[in-house]
């Protein structure tokens, strides 16, 4: 993790680290690709998504509030996770499909739902599921990177999971400030 903290970009001087400092390539898909297309979409409005992200850490923003610096980590989080959201919601309509919050499941599109979500109420159990999701979506585009042949994309997915890696440590390091300790 050394690494990644190396890289990574402080919201302030001296405040937590959210994103890898190295730039994100330019968000250009090499030609159409329907196939390459409904990963992103995917990545977009599926159950495994940077949307599941953005409304749960938004959510967990919210849930605490009464712990100023966790709740100002899960909302830059989110920001960070909007980000993503876009990037791969601009790949989806350079490749071909309409980056509307859905994914296709059998040969039929899916619209994203908040019930994909857990919604815990526990601090620990919050930051633990924060933390599953993190390492699920890493997963996930670690396998699209495998498939994956065009370059521009490859390249955004790896510069997407060094944010991802980091989010990790962040709530990792909440998780043993405010639950391992308590």
């Amino acid at each position: 993790m050394q690494q990644h903290s190396q890289q990574a970009q402080a919201a302030g001087e001296g405040g937590p680290l959210y994103q890898a400092k190295l730039p994100y390539p330019p968000v250009k898909a090499l030609c159409e690709n329907r196939t390459y297309a409904f990963a992103m979409l995917d990545n977009v409005g599926g159950n495994n998504s940077e949307m599941s992200a953005v409304s749960l850490y938004f959510y967990n923003h919210l849930r605490t509030a009464y712990c100023a610096e966790i709740a100002s980590c899960f909302h830059h989080v989110s920001i960070v996770e909007m980000h993503h959201l876009e990037i791969f919601g601009t790949l989806a309509l350079q490749l071909g499909v309409d980056p509307r919050l859905w994914t296709r499941s059998r040969n039929q599109m899916a619209y994203w739902t908040p019930r994909y979500n857990q919604y815990p109420v526990e601090l620990s159990q919050l930051l633990t599921y924060a933390i599953q999701g993190e390492e699920r979506a890493i997963e996930k585009y670690q396998y699209q990177l495998e498939r994956i042949e065009d370059c521009n994309i490859v390249e955004n997915l790896k510069r997407i999971i060094l944010d991802e890696q980091i989010h990790i440590q962040v709530f990792q390091d909440l998780y043993q400030r405010y639950v391992s300790n308590c």
